[in-house]
């Protein structure tokens, strides 16, 4: 387990925008997350990274509840949003996931127009009180996910209609179109090519002056290319967090040094 008399020295505790305690995850009988305590900055990219099945992806979903969703899922510990605690039956699961927006691995647009992808989630949570609001809040969406250039003149062709890069770029819009002050990202170029990666990479150090972004990625060099932050998770541990750069060059758990030569995972 980590030790979180750390949590201090990785984390500046004026800036902490999720804060995580004794955190399990069983799946029926099996026990995928074991005791995770983690202090997550705002305005700042962290990266989970570990080997494959290590958990991170799964407590990525307890941030924004989306584990509610599996029957099977038990979850333990505190999870808090600024202090507020994100399990409390009082927390509407819906209003939660407006606050936290999630990007997955496979561009996932609905099978409307780029329009109304971005625009569904601000009409749902009543964010605009006209058409001209909404027309505001899709452009600046559209704007602030690099693809506004590319597809204004035809906002209501079918969002499926794009390439896979222009996809995922689209779900970050409708991500970012509820004002989230949290974005979950789990493994979002997984199924790009490199350059669309790239541009997704630009985009994440972007919205990073915004909000806290939190990204699940299988790629090393990935993390080490976004992150200000990398926690290393190992068999449903958070092993070690910290500064990045510490964490790549001079990691303080042998199960991390393992992981980042190649040895394990």
């Amino acid at each position: 387990m980590y030790d979180t008399n750390r949590l201090e020295n990785a984390v500046g505790q004026d800036d902490i925008k999720i804060s995580a305690r004794k955190v399990q995850v069983f799946y029926g009988d099996k026990h995928a997350i074991k005791d995770v305590d983690v202090d997550i900055q705002d305005k700042t990219v962290t990266a989970f990274i570990g080997p494959s099945g290590c958990g991170k992806s799964t407590f990525l979903r307890c941030i924004n509840r989306m584990n509610d969703t599996i029957p099977i899922a038990r979850i333990e510990g505190d999870i808090k949003l600024d202090g507020e605690d994100i399990y409390d039956k009082r927390v509407d699961p819906v209003q939660l996931r407006a606050r936290i927006g999630m990007v997955f691995q496979k561009p996932n647009p609905f099978p409307k127009s780029i329009y109304d992808n971005v625009a569904y989630g601000p009409r749902i949570h009543g964010l605009s009180r006209n058409r001209a609001e909404l027309d505001e809040i899709v452009e600046r969406s559209l704007r602030g996910a690099a693809l506004w250039n590319e597809v204004k003149d035809r906002l209501q062709e079918p969002g499926t209609g794009l390439s896979g890069g222009q996809q995922q770029r689209l779900c970050i819009a409708r991500a970012v179109a509820t004002s989230p002050e949290v974005l979950l990202m789990d493994e979002p170029c997984s199924a790009l090519d490199p350059i669309a990666t790239g541009q997704v990479e630009e985009l994440i150090e972007q919205l990073r002056q915004e909000f806290s972004v939190v990204i699940v990625t299988h790629s090393m060099q990935q993390a080490a290319r976004v992150s200000q932050k990398t926690a290393f998770f190992h068999l449903g541990n958070l092993v070690e967090y910290g500064d990045t750069d510490d964490i790549f060059t001079k990691p303080q758990d042998s199960r991390t040094e393992a992981y980042i030569s190649g040895r394990i995972g």
